[in-house]
């Protein structure tokens, strides 16, 4: 039967590009397993703001041996504050090393998973597992920055927003670890250009053509 078909899925992409959104819908269409590595980064810069611990690097590794994806994901993780502290905490390549073996540890025990970030189909699920279908999302700053601003409740000056995910994304991409980057075989999803409808829809159709294959 096809849904018990293994299915693999890695969704990349830009700050505020929709990814979340579009990996929840079809986590819950198709029954997987949803992992948002971004909170994972977004849990450490929020622990470690709040701790200011000596040496981050210890201080997280015992931090995540004690805590499930669960319960982070329950947490309150986007504010401006964290955003502006993740975008330079995702840089460091032990961080990401931490981080990397969480995620892992995960998805080595799950074969029907979606996992979203921004490094997953070129590093996280680049091979063993390798992901059945990458898709990489885009969208433009204007649109994104618009969202964002609705999603923080209109708290933060739209402008201030702007700038953030302007900086997050150029971080993102010519940071020297893991950069931000659309695989080959990665299909292209426009946030900006499509609805949710739309955007699940697209997926779909390549979920449904992988099953049949």
């Amino acid at each position: 039967m096809a849904k018990l078909k293994k299915l693999i899925i890695a969704c990349d992409g830009e700050s505020a590009s929709g990814k979340s959104t579009a990996a929840k819908l079809v986590s819950k269409k198709y029954n997987l397993l949803l992992i948002n590595s971004g909170l994972l980064y977004r849990y450490c810069s929020k622990i470690i703001i709040k701790e200011k611990p000596k040496n981050i690097i210890s201080f997280l590794k015992k931090k995540l041996k004690k805590i499930s994806y669960k319960a982070i994901a329950k947490q309150k993780l986007h504010s401006e504050e964290i955003s502006n502290h993740v975008a330079i905490l995702a840089k460091h390549k032990k961080v990401r090393e931490i981080v990397n073996q969480f995620q892992m540890r995960i998805i080595k025990m799950n074969n029907r998973i979606c996992v979203e970030g921004r490094d997953i189909a070129s590093k996280i699920l680049a091979k063993n597992p390798k992901y059945d279908l990458a898709f990489y999302f885009k969208c433009d700053l204007e649109v994104a920055a618009y969202r964002r601003w609705l999603d923080l409740k209109k708290s933060v000056p739209l402008k201030e927003v702007k700038k953030s995910l302007k900086v997050r994304t150029s971080l993102d991409k010519k940071r020297k670890n893991s950069p931000l980057i659309k695989v080959k075989d990665a299909i292209l999803i426009r946030t900006d250009k499509l609805n949710k409808e739309e955007v699940l829809a697209k997926i779909s159709k390549a979920v449904e053509k992988f099953f049949r294959s």
